[in-house]
């Protein structure tokens, strides 16, 4: 298709209610659109052969918004991005989840930029798992700066979205923490940046209104969660925006599977919303879009297509509110 017939093409484009909510600034769409369950699960994809390619263009035909998860486990290779231009429409939108060792967790040095791995002290080179405050001031800024180069090319073509940090439960509200933020959003100033935390503390009564006041002062996005209650890290159902765009990320309300080790995300996440549950969250992402505030609203419990569905749902619950 030449450049020409690919610039009139919009994401969405297929389903009305969607593009029109996209239209209108609001982006839904599902997590992980390669996970093995959701593609035999027939819920988004014509049954048969279908490379990756024609996966994302057809993705991209249905919603106006992803999340790239494998950037969590290791940084992008640098001929994705230019693909995943190549195969989108113009307004189509990634978000992106930053590289675990960018998020305090453990990391296999192997998964390092080669040239960066071969320069660590031999003992930490030895470890079979390294954290961000191993390594060197200097070595940690470039470490970023390569991360986030390998996606210019999402972000040239205005097709980035956000940049989503997700930290662990022992990343607790501290000084240490909030200076490591100050760091992220100093080194990541031409980037939205957006926080999900797992550790309640965060918005807890002694330090929702610090949070929330630090984040909008910084300009980051904090990430409102739809997940199970009654956990350590489990943070509470609230809409609140700190910056120019807001997000929403449902991760289900499976509290059977979400502490159980060993299970791979999709089993994790694996919950399929009822209709009042989606209802719930209407007037809140009403709130959050309020102004015209852009909402990014992403479904990541792909298991089996459960967030195709709910999402497909939640679009046409807003369109019945706002029709």
């Amino acid at each position: 298709m030449d450049t020409r017939a690919r610039a009139g093409l919009r994401a969405a484009a297929d389903d009305p209610v969607v593009r029109a909510l996209a239209d209108d600034g609001l982006y839904i769409g599902v997590t992980a659109w390669t996970d093995r369950t959701l593609v035999e699960s027939g819920e988004l994809y014509p049954r048969g052969r279908a490379d990756a390619e024609e996966r994302l263009r057809h993705y991209a035909s249905q919603f106006p918004l992803t999340e790239v998860d494998a950037t969590f486990y290791q940084p992008l290779a640098a001929r994705n991005a230019p693909l995943w231009v190549e195969r989108t429409p113009p307004d189509f939108l990634f978000d992106v989840k930053a590289f675990r060792l960018f998020t305090h967790h453990p990391t296999p040095p192997a998964d390092l930029w080669r040239d960066l791995r071969d320069a660590l002290p031999d003992k930490l080179a030895a470890k079979p798992r390294i954290y961000v405050r191993d390594l060197a001031p200097e070595v940690r800024t470039e470490a970023l700066r390569r991360f986030a180069t390998a996606l210019d090319p999402l972000h040239d073509t205005g097709r980035l979205g956000l940049l989503l940090f997700q930290f662990p439960p022992y990343f607790y509200p501290s000084r240490r923490s909030w200076e490591y933020l100050v760091w992220l959003e100093s080194e990541l100033r031409d980037r939205r940046i957006g926080v999900e935390f797992r550790q309640s503390r965060w918005m807890d009564d002694e330090h929702r209104e610090q949070t929330l006041d630090y984040l909008t002062r910084l300009g980051l996005v904090y990430v409102c969660v739809d997940e199970p209650q009654g956990f350590a890290g489990s943070l509470p159902p609230v809409a609140v925006a700190t910056a120019e765009l807001a997000a929403v990320r449902f991760h289900g309300r499976n509290a059977e599977t979400w502490a159980v080790p060993g299970l791979s995300a999709a089993e994790r996440y694996a919950y399929d919303y009822r209709t009042e549950e989606l209802a719930e969250w209407v007037p809140r992402i009403e709130e959050l879009h309020e102004g015209g505030r852009p909402v990014h609203l992403l479904f990541n419990n792909i298991y089996r297509g459960y967030a195709v569905r709910n999402a497909r749902t939640l679009a046409r619950l807003l369109a019945e509110r706002a029709g």
